[in-house]
């Protein structure tokens, strides 16, 4: 008896959902409830992020039986971004959390690395505080993951210490610190331009080019070793394909 079911066809239609999920739903999401949420009500937010860069799985899953150790590998990779995060607590902005982030992304693919990002902004600002700012963390976090796998993927930048060093701190500069200060700009009811954009990032240039320098720095000193772990366990049981 011929099946019509096609085991790989949630796998296919998964970076379409994802580039929607990422470019056009969490904005307007993120946006909206920025501007129109008060009090306690970006939990919902947060809790929004999270359920969207889950979507991605769930079709991946509509054919097939999840495997437990695909999920177990992300919660493992979250759990050791919060706890880098907590224990650099005493020193504001340099955490390893980001280099830890995009070498899921570079391991996992664009949707792991997203939604590591975004579960271990959510978790660790339990520690750290949650508020207004978290969904924002939340989608800085998760687009340097996704970002990490598409540009790794197509050969853009390599895996060697120094170029995923210098990207990484790029990585964290720019596209973290543009969404977050974006935020920063809803939050404060500034004027949402690029001026006002050029404004926060000169106020917050130093925490910035911290949290870039303290990214490219354990990029360094980790990423060799922990990809190389991670890719024989992902070559081996066939994770996040």
């Amino acid at each position: 008896m011929q099946h019509t079911n096609n085991p790989g066809k949630g796998v296919r239609i998964r970076p379409i959902v994802t580039t929607l999920i990422v470019g056009i739903v969490i904005p307007i999401t993120l946006f909206f409830g920025t501007a129109h949420m008060t009090e306690r009500k970006y939990y919902i937010i947060s809790l929004l992020v999270i359920i969207y860069a889950m979507l991605p799985f769930f079709i991946a899953f509509e054919k097939r039986r999840p495997k437990a150790r695909e999920l177990v590998i992300i919660a493992v990779l979250s759990a050791l971004a919060i706890a880098s995060r907590t224990a650099f607590f005493m020193v504001p902005q340099f955490k390893p959390m980001g280099a830890i982030v995009i070498i899921s992304g570079v391991c996992l693919g664009a949707e792991g690395g997203f939604l590591v990002g975004a579960i271990s902004a959510f978790i660790s600002n339990m520690l750290f505080g949650q508020g207004p700012w978290t969904p924002w963390q939340m989608f800085g976090f998760g687009i340097m993951g996704l970002l990490a796998a598409l540009l790794f993927k197509t050969g853009i930048f390599s895996a060697k210490r120094i170029p995923l060093s210098l990207f990484g701190s790029f990585l964290t500069y720019f596209v973290y610190g543009g969404i977050v200060n974006t935020g920063v700009l809803m939050m404060t009811n500034l004027p949402l331009s690029l001026s006002g954009l050029i404004s926060v990032f000169t106020t917050s240039f130093m925490f910035d080019i911290t949290h870039a320098a303290a990214t490219g720095i354990f990029l360094f000193l980790i990423a060799e070793p922990m990809i190389e772990k991670l890719e024989r366990i992902r070559t081996k049981y066939g994770l996040v394909e």
